[in-house]
């Protein structure tokens, strides 16, 4: 048992060095391969200002505006603002044909507006065999599909060929290429055409040059961004060129397959073009040189990263259901300032430190001992704060690994597992860290008090433990025991509390209310690991070493 205990210790040590890595104030962060993440604390709106945004419908004032447009208008823009990184962002209707966004820490309040209220139509659209250069504004079908029979018709003069004299002219070269010769196993590398203005000899023979097409000409909509799966932007290792990797749906790889399976010119002339439209205008243009059946392919072209992004995003998440205008736009400074801020940090470690001193006092070594558990506690939160699932992950890990080396409570590793499926869950969801705002440090300073009052609910049971004369042993393992129920149903009450006041907060968009929430319930989490588990392990290995010498000094255990 003695060697379980200090392997145990080894590892709640080991973790206690990972968290406070994590918690240096310049933690260099972690980067290993792809995976990449820094730690940082994040601050909410009161804490370092930022930026607010007023959206209202573009509509005239008597229109009737769809009932839930507005509240769906929200939710993608709320998307939109996650996607961009802000953390706890503030995202609310105001009556029915106003939104108001507020922003903490925003450093480029120009991209953030123009992802907020953008729409960006995306079109994949039958050229037919006329190329259409990019930046073309053409007209579409749209709504109205390929797949529900319409076509590219002309609704006014056409387009003509005419013959090309011989001299050097610029000649355009578009190219539906990929890393690799296009099969049915490969995916869609869409480039947007080189234009070279190199001399290029020319046959004795005029040859036909494709006009670009007028706005008479109407192209039918093959897919929309609907169709869309999967929308990220991306780097070309070879040309260091910005883009964005798609994936298209089920559904909508089964259009495409069709489409560029009854068109694919095999790179014989003429080609037939297949343009990418955005907002109706022409972003690229490459033939189809072969069959495409996987309906996975790349936007590529002039792009930066900032505009990489924020196309994959407006792609991502869908046209908002009723066009916005800017209404206001104002940076709001912090709420609290930078005085009030060290005062509550300081009243912070004023309090902690009170409760140290009592728990050493009235407890004596067991109260040391708390006091180390919730240093330890401290330091995770922070790292959790910092990190995110990580950090939960580590601390799952050791609940499972503590019952597989004392296997006499099974409760360790349902809370590990729990633990474990909760971290794979805000893994999926992006948590990478806590925004801490001054409800957020709130909900911090009351899962602290929560903490202590579970090792309180464990002293006091060993202390009757000890007076009705049982060794100190079984009193530690009876007062764990027999508090453990209380300490449970304490916290499991204050979890459903938690995610009440999260549901309120998501359904209100009162983004306050979930920073006390999310805090709190974290608190709570590595409360029952550090109040149970850890100091557990303390008392048993303090035990195996000094035995019951120590009991007959009835003030050294705060009797």
């Amino acid at each position: 048992m003695k060697n379980k205990n200090i392997a145990l210790l080894t590892i709640i040590i080991l973790l206690a060095l990972i968290a406070g890595y994590v918690d240096l104030p310049k933690s260099p962060g972690l980067h290993i391969g792809s995976f990449s993440r820094d730690f940082k604390i994040r601050q909410g709106l009161d804490l370092q200002g930022g930026l607010q945004v007023l959206l209202e419908a573009d509509l005239p004032p008597d229109q009737e505006i769809e009932a839930g447009s507005i509240d769906q208008a929200a939710r993608i823009i709320g998307n939109r603002v996650n996607a961009l990184g802000v953390v706890e962002p503030l995202v609310q209707t105001q009556g029915s044909r106003r939104i108001i966004v507020e922003l903490p820490g925003v450093e480029d309040p120009e991209q953030a507006i123009a992802t907020l209220r953008e729409t960006s139509l995306l079109e994949f659209v039958d050229a037919g065999n006329i190329f259409l250069p990019v930046g073309t504004i053409i007209q579409t079908t749209y709504p109205q599909l390929w797949s529900e029979g319409a076509t590219t018709h002309e609704v006014g003069p056409a387009p003509t060929i005419t013959p090309t004299a011989i001299s050097p002219t610029p000649s355009p070269t578009p190219l539906l290429t990929a890393t690799a010769p296009i099969t049915a196993t490969t995916g869609l590398s869409l480039e947007v055409p080189a234009v070279t203005t190199e001399a290029v000899p020319i046959a004795a023979a005029p040859t036909p040059s494709p006009t670009p097409a007028t706005p008479t000409r109407v192209y039918a909509t093959v897919l929309t961004g609907n169709d869309l799966k999967a929308a990220n932007p991306y780097r070309d290792p070879n040309t260091g060129q910005f883009g964005i990797a798609f994936e298209l749906t089920d559904a909508g790889a089964r259009v495409f397959a069709d489409f560029t399976t009854a068109h694919a010119d095999y790179d014989r002339t003429p080609y037939y073009y297949l343009a990418i439209v955005l907002d109706k205008e022409v972003i690229s243009c490459p033939h189809i040189k072969s069959p495409i059946p996987e309906g996975k392919g790349e936007i590529s072209g002039n792009f930066t990263l900032d505009e990489a992004n924020r196309l994959a995003i407006q792609l991502r998440y869908g046209a908002l259901p009723v066009p916005l205008r800017v209404e206001t736009t104002r940076s709001i400074g912090p709420t609290l300032g930078q005085d009030s801020i060290q005062r509550s940090i300081r009243a912070g470690a004023v309090g902690l430190s009170i409760v140290l001193l009592f728990m050493l006092v009235y407890y004596r070594l067991p109260g040391f001992l708390a006091n180390l558990a919730l240093i330890l506690y401290g330091l995770l939160n922070l790292a959790v704060y910092k990190a995110g699932w990580p950090v939960l992950l580590l601390i799952g890990l050791v609940m499972i690994v503590s019952y597989l080396l004392d296997r006499r409570d099974v409760w360790p590793a349902l809370l590990g597992v729990v633990l474990l499926l909760l971290t794979f869950g805000t893994a999926i969801a992006g948590f990478a860290g806590v925004t801490l705002t001054l409800p957020a440090i709130t909900g911090f300073i009351l899962s602290t008090g929560m903490a202590v009052d579970a090792n309180i609910l464990v002293f006091e049971r060993m202390k009757e433990e000890l007076r009705a004369g049982r060794s100190l042993g079984s009193a530690i393992e009876a007062g764990f025991s027999r508090a453990w129920t209380s300490i449970r149903d304490s916290n499991i009450s204050t979890l459903i509390t938690c995610l009440i006041l999260y549901l309120f907060g998501t359904r209100f968009g009162a983004g306050t209310v979930q920073g006390f929430a999310v805090t709190l319930a974290l608190g709570v989490i590595i409360n029952i690991f550090t109040a149970i588990t850890v100091t557990r392990t303390f008392f048993r290995l303090v035990f195996d070493w000094l035995g019951d010498r120590f009991r007959v000094h009835r003030l050294l255990m705060g009797i």
